[in-house]
């Protein structure tokens, strides 16, 4: 399975059984006040504030915290004001890593993820030393004993997908962000459900690494995740499954 997707699928299974929901729905808070801030709270017209609403809503974000998050960011009421941020940098082997940030203090969290990198043996980068190896997309997938491929990929080309292929017991579709409800809806109206659903930061060339080093990488990614400042990490690894369950070890 590729990497982003697989990464993308083993967080949403810990996300259901993770007892830090408080930190979760702080990021996702933090997402709709950015959202809202830079385009307006009527989702219908803010396409980025409807798919962070929409993450909220997945894993039952009380309505008045959406609210809230929605009021903030639009100046409706007060609150600390976070700032935007794209880290990038090596992690073990040199892979590339990126990690999106929102902040109310960049000198804490640059601190505190700089030693995160640095614990891994990897380091952090300067501005768009590994950016320019992702794009972000669309990327959904479904099981694959769920629905014909033929039939699945008419469903998705006809509302905009870019691309879809097998990843093992799996379709996975990608689309341009812009795209990115249509293709949903879509997939939604068929009765399918959907294993993953992200607008993602996907490596136009993903890597291969061994396994002891793949272990390493996931272990700064899980480290990474569990920053309060941190929104998505991202690398460009070919992430398996046993890396991912045999990262403790």
């Amino acid at each position: 399975m590729s990497g982003h997707s697989h990464w993308a699928t083993i967080k949403h299974k810990k996300g259901a059984i993770d007892a830090k929901r408080g930190k979760l729905f702080s990021k996702l808070s933090r997402a709709i006040i950015i959202a809202a801030r830079h385009g307006g709270g009527d989702p219908d017209a803010n396409l980025k504030l409807r798919y962070a609403i929409d993450k909220a809503r997945e894993v039952s974000m009380p309505k008045d915290n959406i609210e809230r998050a929605v009021k903030r960011g639009t100046g409706e009421t007060e609150g600390l004001v976070f700032e935007e941020i794209l880290y990038e940098g090596y992690g073990p082997g040199g892979v590339a890593v990126l990690v999106e940030i929102l902040t109310d203090n960049r000198n804490r969290t640059s601190g505190e993820i700089r030693k995160l990198f640095d614990r891994s043996g990897g380091k952090m980068g300067s501005a768009g030393c590994v950016s320019y190896l992702f794009e972000r997309k669309g990327v959904f997938t479904v099981d694959a004993k769920a629905i014909e491929e033929d039939a699945l990929l008419s469903i998705v080309l006809d509302a905009g997908a870019d691309d879809m292929k097998r990843a093992g017991n799996e379709y996975e579709i990608i689309s341009d962000p812009t795209a990115f409800n249509e293709v949903q809806a879509a997939l939604q109206k068929a009765g399918l459900t959907l294993l993953v659903a992200e607008i993602m930061q996907v490596a136009k060339t993903p890597v291969d690494v061994d396994i002891d080093t793949g272990k390493k990488v996931v272990r700064l990614m899980d480290a990474l995740d569990d920053n309060d400042d941190v929104q998505h990490v991202y690398s460009n690894v070919n992430v398996s499954e046993e890396m991912v369950m045999n990262a403790d070890s």
